[in-house]
């Protein structure tokens, strides 16, 4: 897979279909896989941040998660044509989990989110195979790895926000080699459980939720700059 890279941060270009074929192939082969989604927040935050960029770098997927990443393909020609949402691509690993029989481990958010969650997700796809869930108020680290270890869980979704849930996989990959595919998920357990909307679908068919959530929340247009300030500095190859 050859990857773009913006501001020194590689992106994947493979699409939600794309990423699922690969993670398939590379099940069958017993390798791990690790996804991270990748906006211009993140981005910016990389380049002052050598651990983040490192965290993204390495990771197996960096889904193009923001409408900014997309215009950066677009703007150097290359071959991004859609964007591959966190929150969307994990409905596309439940509903492949759901059809090929992959159990599945739930950590992070608060108790009433993730049971919440799970509860919806499993009435949308009753044939779900759930190995377990915790909060994301465990402590002891060590029992909860010992706990998704006997599970048997094959995909696990960590949602304790970024860069934590990418630290914790990264830990603790090696200690859970029947784990085949890690997703950190930031604020999805969220919308799964119904608590948190997501903007209306005419936004996100235009890559517009960064407006919504702004007019909803004006306090967010301090983040919210990071998209012409990352869009800048692609365009004029500056870091």
């Amino acid at each position: 897979m050859v990857k773009e890279t913006y501001l020194g941060v590689d992106v994947s270009p493979l699409s939600y279909e794309g990423i699922i074929n690969e993670v398939k192939s590379r099940m069958a082969r017993k390798e791990q896989s690790t996804i991270i989604a990748v906006n211009p927040e993140k981005v910016i935050t990389a380049n002052r941040d050598p651990q983040v960029k490192t965290l993204i770098n390495e990771s197996t997927f960096q889904i193009p998660d923001g409408v900014g990443v997309l215009l950066a393909s677009k703007l150097k020609g290359g071959k991004i044509t859609s964007r591959v949402t966190g929150v969307d691509m994990m409905g596309r690993l439940l509903d492949f989990a759901a059809s090929n029989g992959h159990p599945v481990y739930f950590y992070g958010a608060k108790e009433e989110v993730v049971t919440k969650a799970i509860s919806e997700i499993q009435k949308d796809r009753p044939s779900i195979k759930v190995a377990g869930y915790t909060n994301g108020y465990e402590k002891d680290e060590v029992a909860l790895v010992n706990r998704i270890y006997a599970s048997g869980a094959e995909i696990i979704f960590v949602a304790l926000g970024s860069p934590k849930q990418e630290l914790w996989i990264k830990r603790n990959m090696i200690n859970l080699p029947n784990v085949l595919v890690f997703q950190g998920v930031g604020g999805s357990f969220d919308v799964f459980s119904g608590m948190v909307k997501r903007a209306p679908a005419f936004f996100r068919k235009f890559g517009l939720e960064w407006l919504y959530r702004l007019a909803s929340n004006p306090s967010r247009i301090k983040r919210q700059l990071n998209l012409p300030i990352f869009l800048w500095r692609v365009l004029v190859g500056k870091k």
